[in-house]
């Protein structure tokens, strides 16, 4: 008899630790949102309820949803921008000094190619005397 009652109380026992260990389970992604201070906390959270419903079929992504945020940066994309507008700015000015340099590349060959006659000192003496 004792042995009955004493199952009777682990068999709820165990009920009780599997029900609140799966809401435990299931509520992760809202306390990770909740400590990022996550602008979509409550959305996260009744995902997360109706996760539940759905045998956890959404929690990997509410996971993810949830550690995508973070305070100082944001989602993280400003930094993204920033690091592109840099790239595109470090690109045109590159582009400008190569058309430079080719530009005086194309100078000095047309130089080298006609090279600057220098005043002959002897061929004009022999004209005057002529």
């Amino acid at each position: 008899m004792f042995l009955d009652y004493f199952a009777l109380v682990l068999l709820v026992f165990v009920a009780l630790v599997i029900f609140y260990g799966i809401i435990v389970i299931h509520d992760i992604p809202y306390e990770i949102a909740k400590s990022r201070e996550h602008p979509h906390q409550d959305a996260i959270h009744y995902a997360g309820w109706v996760s539940l419903f759905t045998l956890h079929a959404l929690w990997p992504f509410l996971w993810i949803w949830a550690t995508l945020w973070r305070k100082e940066r944001g989602w993280g994309f400003q930094k993204l921008q920033a690091e592109q507008h840099d790239i595109h700015h470090r690109v045109d000015v590159l582009i400008d000094q190569v058309e430079r340099l080719q530009a005086e590349v194309k100078a000095l060959k047309a130089q080298q190619a006609t090279p600057e006659r220098a005043p002959n000192p002897d061929a004009e003496r022999g004209e005057e005397e002529n």
